[in-house]
């Protein structure tokens, strides 16, 4: 590199050095998979078809908000995860890509993002969008990570959002089986986080994050996922008794929350330097949402198709 090089790299001018694998890691693309997936299920168990390429546009939209908001929080929270083993690496933290940069790509993606939903399928979505990326960056993110231990809880109302937002694409409103779906997210968000913290609690404890098992101990966290677990698990059959499923949905739902229920009794009964069982269900509590909706997707095809022959 060149003196004048250099000085313009130093002065945070000329060409960004990131390369395309950077931007795409700040897009947290596990979360994102996360967020296209559940809004892709909103908008296929929603009763209005919907024409194939404007549902593309929606799914397509829907990725680039739910990418812009992990932007957006890494480039807020790059002091904060510089300090922990997991988030260390991460493209702001490590030098490969600058805050400004983060913080630009992100705000052009949120613009781009809303507008394309707004203008080419329908402005609840699109609103709705616009309020996820705010309350994950600025509620969450700014303020609830780093004030209170029930950051997670509140906050998980952003990424509880997503098929609602793919349901109101598809039918321009918002209907009880969407907060159904919010629902389920929202119960899920705790005590998949919580296991987390769990065994990462050191992390948290160094970067100053209050997390629960943080603030509160092991063993209130651990009473917390059991209860949450039991809220969850009936709800996550709900959809058949409001009859957007099927009996097998509700069969494998409830084995499902069996399961959960379960794993969440193995972290309350393990002592509090035996770190398997939380690790077991931070694993299944990922199986779990991901089956439930997969389920869910499947059931609703198969009705559908029956009900067409």
């Amino acid at each position: 590199m060149s003196v004048k090089d250099s000085s313009l790299k130093d002065s945070g001018i000329g060409l960004s050095e990131a390369t395309a694998a950077d931007f795409f890691a700040l897009l947290k693309p596990r979360v994102m998979a996360l967020a296209v997936f559940t809004a892709f299920v909103g908008l296929v168990v929603a009763p209005s078809g919907l024409n194939p390429i404007i549902a593309v546009i929606a799914i397509g939209a829907i990725a680039v908000g739910a990418g812009a908001a992990g932007a957006l929080n890494m480039w807020y929270d790059a002091d904060i995860d510089a300090l922990m083993s997991r988030t260390s690496k991460r493209p702001v933290p490590s030098g490969r890509v600058t805050a400004g940069e983060a913080l630009s790509f992100g705000l052009v993606l949120s613009a781009l993002s809303v507008m394309t939903l707004g203008v080419l399928v329908g402005w609840l979505a699109a609103s709705l969008l616009a309020f996820t990326i705010f309350f994950y960056v600025v509620i969450y993110t700014m303020w609830l990570k780093r004030s209170t231990p029930q950051n997670i809880v509140i906050g998980g109302a952003a990424g509880a959002l997503p098929p609602v937002i793919g349901w109101a694409a598809a039918t321009g409103q918002i209907g009880i089986e969407s907060l159904v779906l919010f629902l389920v997210i929202f119960l899920w968000t705790p005590p998949h986080f919580w296991a987390l913290a769990l065994f990462k609690i050191g992390d948290y404890e160094a970067a100053g994050i209050p997390m629960m098992p943080n603030v509160a101990g092991q063993a209130s966290t651990k009473r917390q996922i059991l209860i949450y677990a039991l809220l969850l698990a009936p709800i996550g059959v709900l959809p058949w008794p409001l009859g957007f499923a099927s009996g097998f949905y509700a069969a494998a739902s409830t084995a499902l929350g069996g399961g959960f229920i379960w794993h969440a009794w193995k972290v309350l009964a393990a002592p509090d330097q035996e770190m398997r069982p939380a690790r077991t269900l931070f694993a299944y509590s990922i199986f779990y949402l991901f089956a439930i909706f997969a389920m869910l997707l499947t059931d609703t095809v198969v009705m559908r198709a029956t009900a067409a022959n």
